[in-house]
């Protein structure tokens, strides 16, 4: 396995305890744990990364292939004090929504205590200094801990949307960024 990372990766963000960075081939066995953790499945879809190999091929096919294509992608959450590997956050160009995605995973370990705010926060200001004027959000209207991580960080529900993938309706919630320049 390559540690493949492009170029057009997006640029590392500190906050206080993690630091957001380009997901590496190498970060395999987080991602095969996070994308088979239930809550994930249940909240999000199953997408099959059942191996090593099926986890480096989605870091290569989806996250690294996002970062040359689009300028912007999911990123690795580490917390700084011991580089621990806890999650996922970044901005998604998500084909059938007109404006730039936030989203987020974290393993269930680390959830509850604010790493996800922290993190979806900083990806919210860099999003706002990149000039981004709008960024929303999807999630299923069940998933009450995803919605009220939303509504803190100031996006609010906007409408119900279907997007080609997904089977079920899904709440789309936005923010209108102050300051952005596009």
């Amino acid at each position: 396995m390559t540690d493949m990372k492009s170029d057009a990766a997006p640029a590392s963000i500190v906050t206080e305890r993690t630091t957001l960075r380009a997901f590496r081939e190498s970060d395999a066995p987080f991602v095969q744990a996070l994308l088979n953790d239930p809550d994930w499945i249940r909240n999000i879809g199953d997408r099959g990364v059942r191996t090593l190999d099926h986890a480096a091929s989605a870091i290569r096919d989806k996250y690294i292939a996002a970062y040359a294509r689009d300028g912007v992608g999911l990123m690795l959450v580490e917390r700084n004090a011991d580089g621990v590997p806890m999650g996922m956050c970044g901005l998604i160009r998500r084909p059938g929504l007109d404006d730039i995605d936030i989203g987020f995973a974290f393993l269930p370990a680390f959830r509850g205590a604010g790493y996800a705010f922290e993190t979806a926060q900083a990806v919210l200001n860099d999003g706002r200094q990149r000039g981004f004027a709008r960024i929303v959000a999807i999630t299923l209207p069940t998933n009450r801990p995803s919605i009220s991580l939303l509504e803190r960080l100031g996006l609010r529900f906007d409408k119900a949307v279907r997007l080609a993938e997904d089977k079920e309706e899904l709440s789309l919630y936005a923010i209108t960024l102050k300051g952005a320049t596009v």
